[in-house]
């Protein structure tokens, strides 16, 4: 009997020396509390894990709820529409008010833009501030990705969501540029013709399937973000339309095709008009992906 409780005690002793090295390795493969990261704000110093989050960024929203960090976040600015289980809220990420923001009691504020010195307004409070300006590269957003993961206690989840995002789209990218090239595409933001060139992120989607963008040549000022006339859409003849304006103004391919001298253009003749929510083609989050996969559609069907 004795042996036999020996032998009990030391398998009992090995399984907590695994549980205590496992729990060790995980505790290592995550954010040790203080971390700093360098935003659009300078250095930023979370000292311990956020437990009460206020995102005014709708793609960093994403992105934390993506990274399981939901049970974190007590509330969203009134974009924030995805997930649906978001804490939305009537809270600005344009028109900020600070003590409304500050009644949430948070111990970080995510923001993507910085109106009326908002950064310095909290942080006179004491509440942390992360500023995620709008990524300007696929290596951006990604980087962005890694930092929520960082500041939120989450590094695993942001390695593994950035190598799914990277290797979805570069398995997409591989098929479009080998299937068809030379395309050209028009991005609409609006009705009014603004659309969206190859400097912009938006416009690097297109790039990077090997598509060229009609707009390009119209951003006389390099903003771009030019507005175009329907006489120079319908002369340039896409072979692609995208409709990013499918929420906001009910455009759909039929209004598009109703339209004085459009039904001219390639990409109405054959049908090739992508519909695109809103809010996938305006973020740089997890849903980058899904923009990805509209597109490849797309290139599939003027395939067959």
């Amino acid at each position: 009997m004795l042996r036999s409780f020996v032998l009990l005690a030391g398998a009992a002793l090995v399984a907590l020396a695994l549980s205590v090295a496992g729990a060790s390795a995980r505790a290592s493969a995550t954010s040790s509390f203080p971390v700093t990261v360098v935003a659009s704000n300078g250095k930023v110093t979370v000292t311990k894990r956020p437990s009460r989050i206020v995102s005014l960024s709708p793609t960093a929203t994403e992105t934390l709820f993506a990274l399981g960090a939901a049970s974190q976040v007590v509330a969203v600015d009134d974009q924030s529409d995805f997930p649906k289980t978001t804490p939305q809220t009537s809270l600005s990420g344009f028109t900020p008010n600070v003590e409304a923001i500050a009644a949430y009691r948070p111990d970080l504020v995510v923001i993507a833009y910085d109106p009326k010195g908002l950064s310095d307004a909290l942080g006179r409070l004491g509440i942390t501030v992360l500023h995620q300006d709008g990524a300007k590269s696929f290596k951006g957003a990604y980087q962005q990705i890694r930092q929520l993961g960082k500041v939120t206690g989450r590094d695993v989840a942001a390695a593994t969501l950035v190598t799914r995002m990277r290797t979805k789209i570069a398995a997409m990218v591989k098929e479009a540029r080998q299937a068809r090239s030379g395309l050209s595409v028009y991005h609409e933001l609006t009705p009014d013709l603004y659309s969206a060139t190859s400097r912009t992120f938006v416009g690097q989607v297109y790039t990077a399937l090997g598509l060229r963008n009609i707009a390009d040549e119209a951003d006389a000022l390099g903003y771009g973000y030019p507005q175009l006339s329907s006489e120079y859409v319908v002369s340039a003849s896409p072979d692609i339309v995208v409709l990013a304006d499918t929420v906001c103004c009910g455009q759909k391919p039929s209004s598009v095709a109703a339209r004085p001298g459009w039904d001219r253009i390639n990409a109405v003749r054959t049908g090739s008009i992508v519909r695109i929510h809103d809010s996938i083609a305006s973020r740089w989050g997890p849903r980058l992906v899904d923009f990805f996969r509209a597109m490849s559609s797309a290139l599939a069907r003027l395939r067959q």
